[in-house]
């Protein structure tokens, strides 16, 4: 019975140093924002714990079983892209960048991707899409993100500042001219 309540305590001692693996801070950029969002907490508490969980940070990162990331791309309308950027320490002033990205507004669902291979501890992510959901846009939301998706730059006239007439005449004297050299 003594052998096993030390072994509970030294476990109980170790278990935080064993489970520190996740980032320590995250920072979210993206449209309609005009700095970068902080997301703040511990891991696993407070905000930046709910961003871990609901973004798939930990299977997207390290793998998990069963699987719970997508097996591809959604292939329903994203939205606008926003990045999250992760610092994740790794002890001795050492600390990894993990970079994800998330797309809050997607239909059906807030998605997120990891790109694979991005170097953290002795491996690199597994990387994947994963869905989180409302609750993932949720905390986004509680974060600083606006609660519907900012309005688009618009299309190719207002990108060129020329707005939606200019294009129009853009493409109707870019038709005319083709037109001409064809009966040319």
């Amino acid at each position: 019975m003594k052998r096993f309540l030390l072994v509970l305590a030294v476990g109980a001692l170790l278990a935080p140093a064993a489970l520190a693996k996740g980032p320590s801070e995250a920072t979210v950029t993206g449209p309609g924002l005009k700095q970068p969002l902080s997301v703040g907490g511990t891991e696993g508490s407070g905000p930046l714990g709910d961003l871990t969980q609901y973004s798939g940070f930990f299977p997207a990162a390290f793998g998990q079983s069963p699987n719970p990331m997508l097996p591809r791309k959604p292939k329903v309308r994203l939205g606008p892209r926003y990045t999250i950027r992760y610092v994740v320490p790794a002890g001795d002033g050492v600390s990894f960048r993990v970079t994800q990205y998330v797309f809050p507004y997607a239909r059906r669902g807030a998605v997120t991707n990891m790109p694979r291979g991005q170097r953290i501890f002795d491996s690199r992510t597994k990387g994947g899409w994963y869905r989180g959901g409302a609750a993932l846009k949720q905390v986004l939301v509680e974060a600083g993100l606006p609660r519907r998706a900012p309005k688009s730059n618009g299309g190719f006239g207002t990108r060129l500042g020329i707005g939606a007439p200019g294009a129009v005449l853009l493409a109707g004297s870019a038709l005319l001219v083709a037109r001409r050299r064809k009966n040319a």
